[in-house]
């Protein structure tokens, strides 16, 4: 019963990725913070591979930051106007 619950997570992981990337790749977010974002999700994809609950719990954190226009890029944070 518990594989099932884990392929249940893995397939809402997966699409929820799936989602942040295309949001990553939008025209709003700058280039400078979308590298920085396109990494963090790298990290996050690998991590799924050993704890599918702490990708998800970083996924989110991440989703936040996006749905509230804050973005890091290298130095620092950058808002979604550009503004640091």
């Amino acid at each position: 019963m518990e594989r099932d619950g884990q392929l249940e997570l893995y397939d809402r992981l997966a699409a929820r990725l799936k989602e942040a990337h295309s949001r990553v790749r939008s025209p709003q977010i700058p280039q400078s913070a979308r590298v920085a974002l396109t990494r963090k999700l790298l990290v996050i994809t690998a991590a799924s591979k050993h704890d599918l609950a702490d990708a998800e719990r970083r996924l989110e954190r991440l989703m936040a930051d996006l749905d509230e226009g804050r973005f890091t890029a290298g130095r620092g944070d950058v808002r979604a106007d550009g503004t640091p």
